[in-house]
């Protein structure tokens, strides 16, 4: 919908003049589009705070409409349509408008009706599942309104719980709309149970059986703990049912849903009802029809945790997941203006009901560490976090403490994705409140091996606060007894440096020297050619050598010695020496090396390392390949459980994703163009000349060209990932086999580590890897693959299709 016009808090305009010098001169009638902008800004905004009542405001507004309705009804439709999937957090108001308007224009109604079933046909055939969902929502809702008869929604539900019965069918399809049926229930679930009491038993016995004897292997693949203390970490389908059997045992009452057509019940209740047509489901489209991931329900609170004002409701209650679905729907309505939302937030209906700062800080944390991936951006929860913080600065803070202690406290079975995401916020959050924090209460973890998870965590968080400070800040920010977890200044350690007094080797000697006069020529701004030269001179290669190691060490620890400086400063170099770059590290080996050699002299300032990597990714001096390589040998044993190891991961795995999509792009445009261009071509002149300057569509030669690009370009990215997950499944098993062979217990720190890690990347790239999921399951993840490597596979495959 169009954004709503913004509102001056002055009738004065920009000249000074108040709107009552205009009075005379104002037109006698609004314009077409006047009068449009009015009804679309009355619509969205009832229901907002006015000084009248609700029900006077809906009233009102129902009589306005009424009277456009002969000049405006397509556009009134059309605005009511879109404000009911929308603006799902007024559904309840929306009804009750469209039932007043029922009541006034039956026929309206009905023409109504039939934009609502077609709108919901062509949200289901096009996947947008969560915009239909709202849709479905807002039609049960309409019959405690009076405008759609019972049974008609009785049969749409019904219909939704029988796409169960599909066969061939992948499971995620009938988890969705057995899901979007419980969650229609509390909207009409008492009115269906008053009116069609038989046909609800039945809906309930279906739901039933098909709770019960759904498959769940994704539920540990999507828990953000691996276990279910204090907290239990339900499914959330199994988590919705038990609040919606809870519901019907009370009655189908509940406090938290606004009922504004109660207020209207004796003029509603007189409506003529609609009815349509049985509801048919699109079918399933294999590939095209993309169902929601199944969730893992989030919770860190429970009532013990709000010993002062109201209780917070039990896990199955259903205020609890109403709560929680209303706080979404506001954070999507108002996601682009943080301010608007945390306002919205702390301004919730029926705040003075609940413990609302717990629920609002449970609410974005459960989204913040959703698996695989956030709703939003993490950068979202960082600043609604910080705006909650400043807009009620008595109470906020201390509930988002309470609740990062608790964090901090089941790191030992934390999801490392999440604990990722909990570095990557907390050290921002610091950062924009002076770095304080009360690290005293984290001391106890000082006493715990500094690779185990909680000394890990703050490591990290240091680590990342010095990218958003300095490193004399951070060093400062701590305690003392603290410093063994502060990162090490981010000094270059350059191999070839003069150390005056020194005693080196021969050896050493002469490469100190050689790097000097490398570092003299670069000053004296040598070309290309004579370094390589140079370097020739300095390191003769056998005819039979492909590689020459301690060159490039010598050529690459030099010149990133010299452009130390800044960032800028590297690039430079990188930028004007490629030529030399590409000819010392020309093959595959050499490539690797590169990457070493920048870790070696950059080891103490891992965001240097990052967007060094990924600067010679952009150049081409290194491939994705040669980094997974990389990040598997040897030499990145010591850090293979560091964050910014897994930083370069994704970053080079997005990299090859991205360019194999813009490839896929321009070749589907480039024979989209050729059809086109078929079409509309002639034999004028004009067309002649055209053809001749190549303005028309690429031929079947330029076509092919790009198809070979795109073959190429899946062929490097089937190559990463069958490299990755080979790395993985080697690491894993040898060490599997190694604490067998030796009695010990496998399941150590690093190795908890390493297999999430595989796990992340099947969630965080799930939609590139089910390109090769065949391929993957004949070469790497057989049938004689060890138990606890093959589940991981067999897990992602559940919710792959």
């Amino acid at each position: 919908m169009p954004r709503r016009p913004h509102q001056k808090d002055s009738d004065t305009d920009e000249d000074g003049r108040t709107s009552a010098s205009f009075t005379k001169r104002r037109k006698t009638s609004e314009t077409t589009e006047e009068i449009e902008k009015r009804l679309e800004s009355l619509i969205c905004r009832v229901g907002e705070k006015s000084s009248s009542s609700l029900e006077s405001n809906l009233e009102g507004l129902a009589a306005v409409l009424e009277a456009d309705l002969p000049n405006f009804k397509p556009q009134i439709l059309q605005i009511l349509l879109c404000c009911s999937y929308q603006l799902p957090e007024k559904c309840p108001i929306y009804t009750t408008l469209v039932g007043l308007l029922n009541v006034r224009n039956y026929k309206c109604g009905g023409e109504f009706v039939e934009m609502l079933l077609l709108k919901l046909k062509r949200l289901l055939s096009i996947s947008q599942f969560e915009n239909a969902r709202f849709l479905i929502q807002f039609v049960s809702d309409l019959v405690n309104c009076n405008v759609i008869a019972p049974a008609s929604v009785m049969s749409l539900l019904d219909g939704f719980v029988d796409v169960t019965k599909q066969e061939g069918i992948p499971q995620s399809r009938k988890d969705w709309y057995v899901y979007v049926v419980m969650a229609t229930l509390p909207w009409c679930g008492a009115t269906l149970t008053e009116k069609k009491v038989d046909e609800m038993e039945v809906l309930f016995t279906k739901m039933q059986r098909y709770i019960m004897t759904r498959q769940k292997p994704h539920h540990d693949f999507l828990r953000v703990w691996a276990i279910d203390e204090p907290h239990p970490q339900e499914e959330y389908m199994d988590c919705l049912f038990a609040q919606i059997c809870k519901l019907r045992e009370d009655n189908w009452v509940e406090d938290i849903l606004p009922r504004p057509y109660k207020a209207f019940e004796p003029v509603l209740e007189n409506a003529l009802q609609h009815t349509f047509p049985d509801f048919v489901v699109p079918p399933h489209i294999e590939g095209t029809s993309l169902y929601p991931i199944p969730k893992v329900i989030f919770r860190i609170f429970d009532y013990t945790d709000c010993p002062e004002g109201p209780l917070l409701p039990g896990n199955h209650a259903i205020e609890r997941w109403l709560i929680e679905e209303s706080m979404r729907n506001m954070i999507n309505t108002n996601k682009y203006d943080k301010k608007e939302c945390a306002t919205r937030l702390l301004n919730f209906p029926g705040k003075e009901k609940i413990p609302l700062n717990h629920m609002i800080i449970e609410c974005l944390l459960g989204d913040m560490f959703r698996l695989p991936v956030s709703p939003l951006q993490q950068i979202f929860y960082t600043s609604i976090f910080i705006e909650l913080c400043r807009l009620q600065p008595g109470m906020i803070p201390q509930v988002l403490a309470i609740a990062s202690d608790m964090l901090f406290e089941r790191l030992d079975t934390m999801n490392i994705t999440c604990v990722d995401r909990f570095v990557n916020w907390f050290s921002h959050h610091l950062s924009n409140f002076q770095f304080r924090w009360t690290w005293d209460d984290w001391g106890d973890c000082l006493q715990e091996d500094f690779n185990s998870p909680k000394p890990k965590f703050i490591r990290e968080v240091l680590e990342k606060c010095m990218r958003l400070a300095f490193f004399a800040r951070i060093r400062d920010i701590v305690p003392q007894d603290f410093e063994p977890l502060v990162p090490q200044p981010p000094k270059i350690c350059f191999k070839y440096e003069v150390v005056p007094g020194a005693n080196a080797s021969e050896d050493d000697h002469m490469m100190i020297t050689s790097s000097q006069k490398i570092i003299a020529a670069i000053k004296n701004k040598c070309q290309d050619d004579e370094l390589i030269v140079m370097l020739e001179e300095m390191f003769p290669q056998g005819p039979e050598q492909v590689h020459n190691g301690k060159r490039l060490e010598l050529f690459l620890q030099s010149l990133l010695f010299l452009a130390q400086k800044s960032f800028s400063h590297s690039f430079s170099a990188l930028f004007k020496f490629h030529k030399v770059l590409k000819w010392a590290a020309s093959d595959e080996e050499g490539k690797v090396d590169v990457l070493r050699i920048t870790k070696d002299i950059w080891r103490n300032h891992p965001q240097m390392l990052i967007v060094l990597v990924d600067r010679m990714l952009r150049m081409e001096i290194v491939d994705c390949s040669s980094v997974a390589k990389w990040l598997f040998s040897p030499d990145m044993a010591p850090d293979f459980t560091r964050m910014y190891v897994w930083e370069i991961m994704h970053m080079t795995i997005r990299k090859m994703n991205k360019h194999v999509a813009r490839l896929d792009a321009s070749l589907v445009e480039m024979q989209e163009r050729a059809i086109v261009d078929d079409k509309k071509m002639d034999d004028d002149e004009e067309s002649d000349m055209r053809r001749s300057y190549s303005v028309f569509a690429p031929n079947e030669e330029d076509i092919q060209k790009m198809k070979e690009q795109v073959d190429t370009a899946s062929g490097e990215q089937k190559k990463l990932f069958l490299i990755i997950f080979q790395r993985f499944i080697m690491i894993l098993s040898d060490h599997l086999a190694r604490s067998a062979g030796l009695h010990k217990n496998y399941n150590t720190s690093w190795y908890k580590n390493t297999i999430e890690r595989l796990k992340e990347i099947f969630l965080l790239h799930k939609d590139m890897v089910k390109k090769y999921m065949s391929t993957m399951e004949n070469l790497l993840f057989t049938v004689d693959l060890d138990p606890h490597i093959l589940t991981v596979f067999k897990q992602f495959a559940s919710i792959a299709k």
